[in-house]
C-alpha cells in the first residue's frame, strides 16, 4: 500500500533537509580546517598572556598560552606557559583541568625549579573539587558526603611535603592537611553515630578506633574515645570498655558520668559542633584554616606582580599586603 501524496511530499522534504545538514557538517569550508599557523612570535604570545593575566582576563590569557604551547612546544617559554595555564585553569575553577595540567607538568619537567608549585596546586585543585559555594558557606557538611577528593588531596599534600619540605607552599599545605584531617575524622564519626543509632556497635567501634589511630590531633578524638568505650560496653567487653573510660577520666573527665558510664551526648558536642557544621571556617579550629577564595574583591583586585600572583601571593608581596596566605598563582 502506497503512502498518500502529501506524506510522500513531507518525507521527501525531510530527507532533503537531513541530507543538506549532513553534507554541511561533513564538508566544512576550507576556512574551518586550515590552520594558518602562529600569528605572532613566542615572545609576543607570552607578553599578551601576561597582560591578560594582569587584567584578570583569564579566557584571553588561556588562548595566548595554549597557542604558544601549540606552535612553540620547545620554546624557552613553554614551561612558564604551562605553569601560567595551570594557574588560569585554577582561577577559572576548572579544577579537573588544573589537576591534569599539574600532572603533565610534573611528568614533563621533573627537575624544573618550580615543579613544587605543580605538586602544590594539584592538591589544592583536588581539595576544591570537593566543595562548591553553597557548601562552603552554609551548614551543609562535606564530611557527610563523598570525601574521595579530600582523600586524594590529602595524599597529594603528603607527597608534596615529603618531596619539598622547604617549599614556599609547605606551610599552607600542612594547614590544609590539618583541615582535611578534621573533615575525614568527622566523616568517620558521622558513620559511627549512624552505627550506634542502628545498634551496629562493632562497626561503630571500628570507626572510632580508625579516628584515634589516623587522626589523633583532631577535635573528634573525645567522641571517638567515648564511642569506643560505649561500643565495647554494649558488646559485653567490659574490660576493654573500662580501659577507654579510664583514658576519658584522665583527659576528658566531663565525658564520664558519676556512675562511671560514658556520657555520649556530651562527647558529641566536645569537638565543637559549630566548627564542624561550618567546615572549619568558624569555631574552635577556625584559625587553622585559610581559604583563599574568601578574600575580598578589593584584595583580589589589588595590583600584584606576576611573581606574586603566580605564587598564590606568597612571594613578591605588595608593601601594603597584610594577608598571610593567598590563592594559587603561577610563576
Amino acid at each position: 500500500m502506497s503512502l498518500p501524496h502529501y506524506k510522500m511530499t513531507m518525507l521527501a522534504v525531510t530527507l532533503g533537509i537531513a541530507s543538506a545538514m549532513v553534507g554541511c557538517s561533513s564538508n566544512p569550508t576550507k576556512k574551518d580546517v586550515v590552520d594558518k599557523g602562529p600569528e605572532s612570535s613566542e615572545q609576543v604570545y607570552i607578553q599578551k598572556a601576561q597582560k591578560a593575566l594582569d587584567r584578570n582576563q583569564y579566557t584571553d590569557a588561556a588562548k595566548q598560552l595554549e597557542a604558544l604551547e601549540t606552535y612553540f612546544p620547545t620554546s624557552q617559554y613553554a614551561p612558564q606557559a604551562q605553569l601560567e595555564l595551570l594557574y588560569v585553569k585554577f582561577q577559572q575553577k576548572e579544577y579537573e583541568a588544573a589537576v591534569t595540567l599539574a600532572e603533565r607538568f610534573i611528568r614533563l619537567n621533573p627537575q624544573h625549579p618550580n615543579v613544587d608549585y605543580a605538586y602544590y596546586v594539584r592538591g589544592v585543585a583536588n581539595m576544591e573539587q570537593n566543595y562548591n559555594g553553597l557548601m562552603r558557606y552554609t551548614s551543609l557538611k562535606q564530611s557527610h558526603r563523598d570525601v574521595s577528593y579530600l582523600k586524594l588531596a590529602y595524599q597529594n599534600f603528603v607527597d608534596f611535603i615529603r618531596r619539598y619540605p622547604s617549599s614556599t607552599y609547605a606551610v599552607d599545605a600542612a594547614q590544609r592537611m590539618k583541615f582535611i584531617g578534621q573533615e575525614l575524622a568527622e566523616h568517620e564519626m558521622n558513620a559511627a553515630r549512624f552505627n550506634i543509632k542502628r545498634k551496629a556497635y562493632l562497626a561503630a567501634v571500628e570507626r572510632g578506633l580508625w579516628v584515634i589511630e589516623h587522626y589523633p590531633q583532631t577535635p573528634q578524638i573525645p567522641e571517638a574515645l567515648a564511642t569506643v568505650a560505649y561500643g565495647y560496653d554494649k558488646l559485653g567487653d567490659k574490660a576493654t570498655s573500662q580501659q577507654y573510660i579510664e583514658v576519658l577520666k584522665l583527659n576528658y573527665p566531663g565525658l564520664v558520668n558519676a556512675n562511671g558510664t560514658v556520657n555520649l551526648r556530651a562527647a558529641r558536642s566536645e569537638g565543637s559542633f559549630f566548627n564542624r557544621a561550618t567546615l572549619g571556617i568558624f569555631g574552635k579550629e577556625a584559625k587553622t584554616v585559610t581559604d583563599p577564595s574568601t578574600q575580598s574583591p578589593e584584595s583580589q583586585a589589588e595590583k600584584r606582580s606576576l611573581t606574586n600572583r603566580m605564587t598564590f601571593g606568597l612571594l613578591d608581596r605588595p608593601k601594603n599586603t597584610t594577608t598571610e596566605q593567598a590563592e594559587p598563582t603561577a610563576e
